[in-house]
């Protein structure tokens, strides 16, 4: 029991508990936390519901807007980050991870997309009814044999 007494001896100060010195959220932040996700959350719910913008793509770059603000109201307001917890390592840690996403998916985009146009340049819609134009253009100028004719 002696040892529970002297706690300022050991280094330990009451509500520590070998934590760093930063702030772990009051109600106040934890609040304002919660309201800035619901908004973020119910705008995004209207704009689709409601069918705000013509086009679906406007909506989809909106609501993509959104959800990157959301993110750093949770890495703020729940997650306490910032340049000063934990030395500035979890945010060097955050920034390294969004270089590695970014590089990961834009490279994983340009790939396929240029996949796409190289590997199939002369892709005609499927919706598209073929003429015999069409089909000259596709076969390299020569005339489509008919069912009486042999191929050159």
């Amino acid at each position: 029991m002696s040892e529970h007494h002297n706690h300022a001896a050991h280094g330990d100060e009451h509500g520590h508990h070998g934590h760093d010195d930063h702030a772990h959220g009051s109600l106040k932040s934890y609040t304002i936390g919660f309201v800035l996700s619901v908004i973020l959350t119910a705008i995004p719910f209207w704009l689709v519901m409601g069918k705000v913008f013509e086009k679906s793509t406007t909506t989809a770059f909106v609501v993509l807007a959104f959800a990157a603000v959301q993110i750093v109201v949770h890495m703020i307001y729940f997650l306490h980050m910032n340049t000063k917890s934990e030395g500035g390592w979890s945010m060097l840690a955050l920034i390294f991870t969004i270089v590695i996403v970014v590089i990961t998916l834009s490279g994983s985009i340009w790939v396929m997309y240029h996949m796409n146009n190289n590997m199939m340049p002369n892709m005609v819609d499927p919706t598209h009814e073929m003429t015999g134009s069409d089909m000259a253009n596709m076969t390299g100028n020569m005339p489509m044999p008919t069912h009486h004719q042999k191929m050159p």
